[in-house]
């Protein structure tokens, strides 16, 4: 099972991370629209991720406390509707819709989301390529060229995080 190392903050606005992003030549890969369908599952979370034509189920385990190392796997779907398929078979729990413009860097993806009824956040997610040292050290010095604060930190999936907040 991947494994990466995960970091969420709510902030006011991307323009300073596009800036910092930019300035460290992070690779620019565009802006995705995403359709994320939680559904109920006691090990985990799983959820339905639908981007224009494509569908991914994903189910991942992840600390919520301290460092937020998360076991994912990911599944490729084909078919017709895998959103209808799942619902008649899944029970719904949250649905959260969200354009992302992704950018990577020092094997960091780094997330600038904008989420329907929540707002703006940025969220990195370190994949392990050797060892957990060298996945810790380049989450480190990437937090640290965009200069986030950690105890801003949200240790929760959008599905969890109230309206509002």
């Amino acid at each position: 099972m991947p494994v990466n190392l995960e970091l969420k903050l709510k902030v006011d606005s991307h323009l300073k991370y596009i800036y910092l992003l930019k300035k460290a030549n992070a690779e620019n890969k565009g802006v995705l629209k995403q359709k994320d369908i939680y559904y109920r599952w006691k090990k985990g979370l799983l959820k339905l991720r639908i981007e224009g034509d494509s569908a991914t189920l994903i189910k991942y385990v992840r600390a919520e406390k301290g460092k937020r190392w998360s076991n994912f796997d990911l599944m490729r779907l084909t078919g017709e509707n895998p959103e209808k398929y799942f619902d008649d078979l899944l029970t719904v729990e949250a649905v959260v819709e969200k354009k992302r413009k992704l950018y990577f860097w020092n094997n960091t993806r780094v997330h600038l989301d904008e989420v329907k009824g929540l707002g703006k956040f940025l969220e990195l997610e370190t994949l392990f390529i050797s060892t957990r040292a060298d996945m810790e050290k380049r989450f480190t010095d990437t937090i640290a060229m965009l200069g986030l604060d950690l105890s801003k930190q949200i240790r929760k999936s959008y599905k969890n995080i109230p309206t509002g907040t």
